[in-house]
């Protein structure tokens, strides 16, 4: 049965024309693109499908440094942002784009990628063991499963429920937990998994420019010190990491 997501087709198409700066040249230390480079090296991945990646951070980033086919599948999809995207990368070949529910009953693409990637969608659906078995049926055997979200059980998720409850309530938040992952994961099948948090520490508010003054102040304050701290204790733990990483084979 399809579910029904925390959010709409409106909330997302609002939610990218509202955000500015969506295309700029992806720097060499963009969040995940390290692990991902030794994926695709490791397993010798040719082709990837990128779920809910609008507007294709990891599509055109790994089809310009590796030759990588990409695709990417979103339920929106702004075609002129994705070529602006593609143009400060310099970036000529094609992505596919497959604009659609990843819940419809569609066959096409099924069991047909080395690697399927999403980062910051499953945390946005109830079914924790459906969203990401929609994920698997994209993957070809022996192929790979690399998806992260947001930690918000620990510091930023405090930030989140006290000062943008209205994004917080988009977002489910027992599916933030590694060993739940862990054991979903487990539940499909899938095989050499890690589950791990990850992103050093970070604290973000999706609508910071129209908090008020003190609390701009006030999550600077705990942000720098312990920016300082986790550069000198590379440390990883529930209570300040940013994300958790999903990392598996079908």
């Amino acid at each position: 049965m399809k579910q029904e997501a925390l959010t709409d087709y409106d909330f997302w198409k609002n939610y990218w024309l509202g955000k500015e700066g969506l295309a700029f040249a992806i720097p060499s230390n963009y969040i995940f693109t390290r692990e991902l480079k030794q994926t695709i090296q490791q397993h010798q991945l040719t082709n990837l499908l990128e779920i809910g990646g609008f507007p294709g951070y990891y599509s055109v980033w790994a089809q310009k440094e590796f030759g990588v086919s990409a695709t990417l599948l979103d339920f929106v999809i702004l075609p002129e942002i994705v070529q602006e995207l593609k143009k400060a990368n310099q970036l000529n070949e094609d992505i596919q784009l497959w604009e659609k529910d990843l819940f419809a009953h569609e066959e096409k693409g099924l069991g047909m990628f080395d690697l399927v990637i999403s980062n910051g969608l499953i945390e946005h659906f109830p079914d924790t063991e459906e969203i990401l078995a929609k994920h698997i049926q994209y993957v070809k055997k022996g192929g790979q499963l690399f998806v992260s979200l947001p930690n918000f059980r620990g510091l930023n998720g405090w930030f989140q429920r006290q000062f943008d409850p209205e994004n917080y309530a988009k977002h489910h938040i027992p599916c933030m937990d590694i060993n739940f992952l862990r054991g979903q994961c487990e539940k499909l099948g899938l095989k050499h998994i890690s589950v791990r948090y990850t992103g050093g520490f970070m604290l973000w508010l999706e609508n910071e420019k129209q908090q008020p003054l003190w609390v701009k102040i006030l999550k600077k304050a705990c942000w720098l010190p312990l920016k300082i701290f986790f550069k000198i204790f590379p440390f990883q733990t529930k209570a300040f990491a940013p994300y958790i990483l999903i990392q598996a084979e079908k």
